[in-house]
This record gives C-alpha cells, sequence and structure tokens, in this order.
C-alpha cells in the first residue's frame, strides 16, 4: 500500500481531527471557539490535535500580544487543500448515512428502491 496515503490516512482519522478542519475551514478561531463548535472535546485531547496540526503545518497558530493574550488558529495553505476531503466525507455521510434516530438504511438504497 501507499506509504503517502496511510501516513495522510492515520493523520486526518485520528478522534475529532475531521471536526476541527471542518470548524476552522468556516474562519478562524480562537480554542473557545473550537471547543464549543466541535462539542464533547476535552480540553487536554483538543490541545493535542491542535499541536499535531500544527506541527503538521496544517494549521497556524498565531498569539497577539494583547492583554488578556489572544491565541488564534487558522488554516495553512496546506490544511485548505484539505478542503475537499472533508467536503467528499460530508456529502457521502449524508447519502449514504441515516440521520440519528433514523433507519439505518442508506439514503442511497431508499431512493433507488422509490426512484
Amino acid at each position: 500500500m501507499c506509504t503517502r496515503y496511510q501516513q495522510a490516512a492515520n493523520l486526518i482519522s485520528k478522534r475529532w481531527t475531521p471536526l476541527i478542519l471542518k470548524v476552522l475551514l468556516l474562519r478562524p478561531c480562537h480554542y473557545s471557539e473550537i471547543a464549543r463548535m466541535v462539542g464533547h472535546i476535552s480540553d487536554r485531547v483538543l490541545s493535542i490535535r491542535l499541536r499535531e496540526l500544527e506541527e503538521q503545518e496544517i494549521i497556524k497558530r498565531t498569539v497577539f500580544n494583547e492583554i488578556p493574550v489572544r491565541v488564534e488558529y487558522e488554516l495553512t495553505a496546506k490544511g485548505q487543500a484539505l478542503s475537499e476531503v472533508v467536503e467528499a466525507i460530508e456529502r457521502w455521510g449524508a447519502e449514504w448515512l441515516p440521520k440519528p434516530g433514523e433507519d439505518s438504511t442508506p439514503q442511497k438504497d431508499v431512493q433507488q428502491k422509490t426512484g
């Protein structure tokens, strides 16, 4: 198997990483905004994921010299390039996975049977 594919899959498949990317695709955000928008993520895990993404140069962390200190996270060009991947996963999920509380029949099967 292609090692670059495996590296990419390992990077973006870590728990919470796709949601963090989706949030930052909307706009640059402060730590608290990311935490709120992602939902049930612990501060420890969010800090680790942000650090990993920064080390991979997928996000950029900017510290503003203000009182109190303000920190903002945004996607780099490398991170923005993942927008197609995030959008493809979102489209696939919308087409093939049931909404919470719905029948588990994929939407595609329902459309084919009725259409």
